[in-house]
């Protein structure tokens, strides 16, 4: 069987950087196709053997990409094109289509009560569109039970939603004190500073400067801000009006975040709206005390390391406070074996297979 993957882009967000995870146990002769951005993920997959394709996208109305996307998928005679994200959902399902190939499989990570990946859901034209091409594929892929409640909130039927959530690499996000050692040596950190971490795509509806807004209440504690979005700049302009940048590291795209969340003593993750919560599971697979406003994952892990709080700086603070005071343990969770990385790629096979056989029919192209 071969699959064809096609993301919106490949920089170190959470749907990336799971595509990668899935991808280095796949059972399937795999490719992927980005539509811009590509970043530290691309680079990881091409270092796994994953070929890498890139078909560039000015925006979401560039509609010169689809025939270069239809000429891809023909050439490499994919049996399943799944695609990830907004912009890739909406032109990889109907360029499947045109192309031939009749098992089209998505993935929904990030539909919320007010965005999709950033965009308002009550923009003009974005709920639409989306629903439109929902049909042209077989199923849509929920990572979490509320984001499968949602898609049947837009009048997706539950025929064509299938649950199937996020996985990590357990073992492999276990705390290792080298790597911590390491990491704080990067970036200057002495090994005794307390550091409270953010991790994931710098973009407004993350909320990272709740978290700046409480390090004053935070004396003598760093942040160490993980990832790169649209909003780096405006949080480095943040943190300087606010009297901490000295004490403020932002590290831009990184390809080891096992060994960030290792150097970190608690992991703060203010967004009010997370659909799962990817860097959340990580940070429970290392034993990293959180403090979270959202994430549907931690909400199903029984740990009293896990402290959920209200997305304002006061809140945040008072929690990342009483989680440093706290004796270190840097066990992972609990309850973490149903989230292990290489079960969700076996189901995700699994779906492959059960929705090819589910077609007779011969393939062929939309007209």
């Amino acid at each position: 069987m071969r699959v064809l993957h096609v993301i919106t882009g490949l920089d170190a967000g959470g749907a990336e950087r799971q595509l990668r995870l899935l991808l280095r146990h796949r059972r399937a002769e795999t490719e992927v196709v980005a539509l811009g951005n590509p970043g530290v993920v691309a680079d990881g997959l091409r270092a796994d053997g994953v070929p890498v394709h890139l078909v560039p996208m000015s925006g979401n109305t560039d509609l010169s990409a689809l025939p270069a996307l239809v000429r891809l998928i023909r050439r490499g005679r994919f049996d399943v094109v799944h695609t990830h994200l907004y912009r890739a959902c909406v032109y990889g399902r109907l360029a499947a289509r045109l192309a031939g190939v009749r098992t089209v499989v998505a993935t929904e990570h990030s539909l919320n009560g007010t965005l999709i990946e950033g965009r308002p859901v009550d923009r003009p034209g974005v709920r639409g569109l989306y629903v439109a091409t929902e049909r042209l594929g077989r199923t849509t892929v929920a990572v979490s039970q509320e984001v499968a409640d949602r898609l049947r909130g837009w009048g997706v039927p539950d025929r064509r939603i299938t649950l199937l959530r996020n996985g990590t690499d357990v073992a492999g996000h276990r705390f290792d004190a080298a790597d911590r050692e390491r990491v704080r040596r990067r970036y200057a950190v002495a090994a005794d500073r307390p550091v409270v971490g953010v991790v994931g795509r710098l973009e407004p509806p993350k909320r990272v400067g709740v978290l700046l807004d409480a390090l004053p209440a935070l004396p003598g504690v760093t942040a160490l801000v993980v990832g790169h979005g649209s909003a780096r700049a405006a949080l480095e302009r943040h943190a300087r009006g606010s009297g901490v940048a000295d004490r403020v590291v932002f590290t831009g795209e990184v390809d080891d975040v096992a060994a960030h969340l290792g150097a970190m003593d608690v992991l703060a993750s203010p967004a009010p709206e997370e659909t799962f919560g990817l860097a959340l599971l990580e940070a429970a697979a290392s034993g990293l005390p959180v403090a979270y406003a959202s994430g549907p994952v931690l909400d199903q892990l029984d740990d009293p390391r896990h402290l959920r709080v209200a997305s304002d700086p006061g809140a945040v603070a008072v929690a990342v406070a009483s989680l440093l005071h706290r004796p270190p343990d840097r066990r992972p969770a609990a309850g973490l074996d149903r989230f292990d990385v290489v079960h969700v790629a076996a189901e995700l096979d699994a779906l492959y297979r059960r929705l090819a056989a589910r077609d007779p029919m011969p393939r062929k192209a939309l007209t």
